[in-house]
């Protein structure tokens, strides 16, 4: 269903678990708009992602509602733009021409002016984020940084002197050569088979806290410049989380919290424990699209939220640059990797333009287009992942300058 504007007529409409009336005078489209999203009842809100019911109809809305969370709204096409093409990109989704996707959610200029939920998208259902997640530590990392905890030159120090609770007499060779620096761009180095690391967790206490590096750098090969190569994962977003703990006052959990998510106004999200009691690094958080927004707005406000310095610019900028370029055989030749964020020119007609894109298993992306002001949310349970194509045929050249 899609709210459009509409002379002479009152329509009501009802949807599985959502309404929407819309009301218009006869005078050059005026409306008058009560809106209700999908939403996720108390008890679809308990269940796993799997067992959440799709939705029977999509939701589609060029207008979306303000519903003072801190996001700004307007309308699609508001300042002449053709929005068709969108509207017709969201049919097609709803159409699971693209594969199984659960929302879409555009805001440009500061305000969200597309908002869209498919198959089990729910606009207060926090959904899962996959890897997207190693985005929001690299961001917790930088607001350490802004706060004085750590420096941009630390980036560049040894990972383990941060880290006071260590015994290096047991360490493997190398051990000093893995920095923060090395670890966002997921060439920490370790060399633990998984079929070790699977021993190895089975009995969590000494990997507690900080005891989860002392394990890890106790049972790797040596960490040499030939194993200091990109290598995805292999623990680097829990070195992150381990300095995030070990320099900020109280926990790494705390922090996140106090220091992003409230200030974000972000309270509707879940965000699992990683066996050494630290928070999750690199996925099993749930979070909803229009808090995903928020992320990347402040993202594409070189850090600020309501005027507040919440991440370090310079570090932000460090962050979502092309650092390095990742090597696995599927990735996009254009792909590049910074500080767990992704960048890629996304081309429409003869203009280039950079993204920089948190991105997760399934298809969960906040995309931020600079020069575009353009920020947008994808969330799904997709294997193909074919939406990012349409960004760039279908969502860019509305925006395009």
């Amino acid at each position: 269903m899609i709210k459009l504007k509409l002379k002479n007529l009152i329509t009501v409409v009802l949807l599985s678990g959502f309404c929407c009336l819309v009301t218009a005078q006869n005078t050059d489209d005026v409306k008058e708009t009560v809106r209700f999203a999908p939403e996720a009842t108390d008890t679809e809100a308990t269940l796993s992602f799997r067992d959440i019911p799709v939705l029977k109809e999509a939701f589609i809305d060029a207008t979306p509602t303000d519903r003072k969370d801190g996001i700004l709204v307007s309308e699609l096409g508001a300042d002449g733009r053709n929005k068709d093409m969108i509207i017709k990109l969201a049919q097609e989704i709803a159409d699971s021409k693209y594969g199984n996707y659960d929302s879409l959610l555009i805001a440009h200029k500061g305000k969200l002016l597309f908002e869209s939920y498919f198959l089990r998208g729910r606009i207060n259902l926090a959904h899962f984020q996959a890897s997207a997640v190693k985005a929001y530590t690299s961001l917790a990392l930088g607001r350490a940084i802004q706060m004085g905890y750590l420096t941009m030159a630390d980036l560049d120090k040894p990972l383990v002197s941060f880290l006071k609770d260590l015994n290096p007499s047991k360490f493997v060779d190398g051990a000093e050569k893995i920095t923060l620096h090395k670890a966002l761009t997921m060439h920490g180095g370790l060399n633990v088979s998984n079929e070790k690391w699977q021993e190895l967790e089975k009995n969590s206490e000494p990997l507690q806290g900080q005891g989860l590096i002392q394990t890890l750098l106790e049972n790797s090969g040596p960490i040499t410049k030939e194993s200091q190569i990109y290598k995805y994962g292999n623990h680097n977003p829990m070195l992150v989380m381990t300095v995030i703990d070990a320099v900020v006052p109280g926990t790494a959990k705390d922090f996140i919290k106090n220091e992003i998510l409230d200030k974000l106004g972000i309270t509707n999200y879940s965000w699992d424990t990683h066996v050494s009691g630290l928070p999750q690094a690199g996925w099993m958080v749930s979070m909803t699209s229009r808090d995903m927004l928020k992320l990347g707005s402040v993202v594409l406000n070189k850090g600020k939220w309501n005027g507040e310095q919440l991440i370090s610019a310079n570090y932000l900028a460090k962050a979502t640059s092309g650092i390095v370029k990742p090597t696995q055989d599927w990735m996009p030749e254009s792909y590049r990797y910074g500080y767990f964020w992704y960048q890629t020119p996304i081309t429409t007609g003869d203009k280039s333009y950079n993204a920089t894109f948190a991105w997760g298993g399934g298809d969960q992306r906040i995309i931020v287009v600079d020069e575009l002001d353009l920020t947008i949310v994808i969330t799904g349970h997709d294997r193909e992942e074919k939406l990012m194509a349409q960004i760039s045929n279908t969502v860019l050249p509305v925006f395009a300058k």
